[in-house]
């Protein structure tokens, strides 16, 4: 029988909205996502807020750090746009949500207490698992011992044996193209689930899907949505 397949849905649904927004957050929920991936960075007054980039430029046309920018700030510039992760988490409630830190955002301790007070204050520690590099798990762990890891690795050279020993991660959490079936066996006996990012056609996830991993990260949540339910079994029809 064909593993359960995890459909996550990478920054909400950017191809149909703005990316890390609660309208793109929703429209992946409604189109069959099981989890949604955000990013978290900080506001200069400390609020986490859903942002992937360092600055504005990108997705909202400034060239601002967010770093640099009150929570007040930001919702003038952005017009409301750039959700605080206590909104966020409001309205996937009832859904998985995979916090990634990138960059700078994950190097402060200040950073992590700030978005793990949140996620406590919100109730959703229990659907929360969190995506990084090594170093921001390192700090997960040491901050919040219970917490769901999937270490983010990008080669294929496997991690060191010390580093998984220190991070105790659930999942790892591969670039989709290092993904292979040997892999994905080798991991799951090891104890590991194994998720892979970003794939966005359908031979990608077909890949994935025969390969064995758990879960996909996709900007095409409803695609790789339709083929998750094409591979559940039928149940079979009540006498």
């Amino acid at each position: 029988m064909a593993r359960p397949l995890t459909a996550v849905a990478h920054r909400g649904d950017p191809y149909r909205h703005r990316e890390n927004t609660l309208a793109s957050l929703r429209s992946a929920l409604e189109r069959g996502a099981d989890a949604v991936e955000v990013d978290v960075r900080l506001t200069r007054d400390g609020v986490p807020v859903l942002l992937h980039d360092r600055t504005l430029r990108r997705l909202w046309g400034h060239d601002l750090p967010v770093a640099s920018l009150t929570a007040a700030g930001l919702r003038d510039l952005t017009d409301g746009g750039v959700p605080a992760l206590a909104r966020a988490l409001e309205v996937t409630a009832g859904h998985r949500v995979l916090l990634d830190l990138p960059g700078d955002a994950a190097g402060s301790p200040r950073a992590l207490r700030r978005v793990l007070e949140a996620v406590r204050e919100a109730g959703a520690e229990d659907r929360v698992y969190w995506s990084g590099a090594a170093s921001t798990l390192l700090a997960l762990r040491a901050a919040a011992p219970s917490a769901e890891l999937a270490l983010t690795w990008t080669t294929s050279a496997p991690p060191r044996a010390g580093l998984l020993a220190a991070v105790r991660p659930r999942w790892l959490n591969y670039r989709f193209g290092l993904v292979t079936a040997e892999l994905v066996r080798r991991l799951h006996a090891e104890g590991y689930l194994v998720s892979a990012w970003t794939a966005d056609t359908r031979r990608s996830m077909r890949g994935l899907a025969r390969a064995g991993v758990d879960a996909v990260t996709t900007n095409r949540i409803d695609v790789l949505a339709a083929l998750r339910d094409a591979r559940r079994p039928v149940p079979d029809a009540a006498p």
